[in-house]
């Protein structure tokens, strides 16, 4: 039995309707859907999020009692940040934030769903958007570092969790960082960026230590030592038209789940015009 599990952000939900997205939910209904930069309030969510889930029941693909479970957090700030979660399996517990944060202006950025898959694995499920970051602003590489930190916590008690018996744990998002030269276009003219700075990339080295948070990059595991591919271009000048792109979005699995993934792809759309997004939707199959 198998699942698929994709993350998208999408540069503001609405815009994304606009563009087709919602054609996208019908043509590939993903068991577990994790979104980032909804970037809408609750009123304007809720009818899409109920679009959305008409696209699975097109599909021929009715999730238990005719509706997908779905939660969201949205930022304080208007227009900004927030993350969402779409499960055709049964949400049994939902968590939002970070512990500590809760007051800060990282709202919007973290929610966990506790699932059970159909063959019968224990399973919490997070969508995590990460600062983007600005080297010209202190304050908000600031946020970012706080972010990252409360997160390598939260990643050790999930890691914790899985080596113990308990649940496996699958963090799906826009983590604003490339990890290493195969993750970015150009490496070298980047070193100094917010995005792929040394010490951003040093967190990424953590999530994937085995002496420390000992998370796997699904993708990276399953494609192996190659150039990208990417999952975001920048809108400026014919980056997307040349490839030149950023591998920022991932799929950080406990090892328990991440020996059970069989399969990814990267949804890029086949032209600019096209995109619903300057992110392409990460999908990744599960053997579970």
């Amino acid at each position: 039995m198998s699942i698929t599990v994709t993350t998208s952000n999408l540069n503001g939900i609405r815009a994304a309707k606009r563009k087709g997205v919602l054609d996208w939910a019908e043509a590939n209904t993903p068991d577990i859907w994790c979104m980032q930069e909804v970037r809408a309030p609750q009123e304007e969510i809720d009818p899409i999020f109920s679009a959305m889930a008409d696209g699975y029941e097109k599909a021929g693909k009715v999730p238990e009692a005719d509706e997908l479970g779905r939660m969201d957090e949205v930022c304080r700030i208007k227009g900004r940040a927030g993350v969402g979660l779409l499960s055709d399996l049964k949400i049994e517990e939902q968590r939002y934030g970070l512990m500590d944060l809760s007051d800060d202006v990282d709202s919007g950025r973290w929610i966990e769903a506790d699932v059970t898959t159909p063959s019968g694995m224990k399973l919490t499920v997070a969508s995590v958007y990460v600062h983007a970051g600005n080297t010209d602003d202190p304050n908000k590489m600031t946020q970012k570092f706080r972010f990252l930190d409360r997160m390598l916590e939260r990643m050790g008690e999930l890691r914790d969790e899985a080596e113990k018996g308990g649940r496996q744990a699958l963090l799906c998002g826009d983590m604003n960082i490339a990890h290493t030269p195969l993750d970015i276009k150009n490496a070298k003219a980047n070193e100094k960026h917010s995005g792929f700075l040394p010490e951003e990339r040093a967190y990424v080295d953590k999530w994937l230590d085995p002496a420390q948070c000992g998370f796997v990059d699904v993708m990276r595991n399953l494609a192996g030592d190659v150039q990208g591919p990417y999952t975001w271009w920048s809108q400026r000048g014919r980056a997307f038209d040349n490839n030149v792109g950023w591998r920022i979005d991932y799929q950080l699995a406990t090892p328990g789940l991440a020996q059970k993934a069989k399969s990814f792809d990267i949804d890029r759309a086949p032209s600019y015009d096209t995109r619903w997004s300057d992110h392409a939707p990460l999908s990744v199959v599960y053997e579970v």
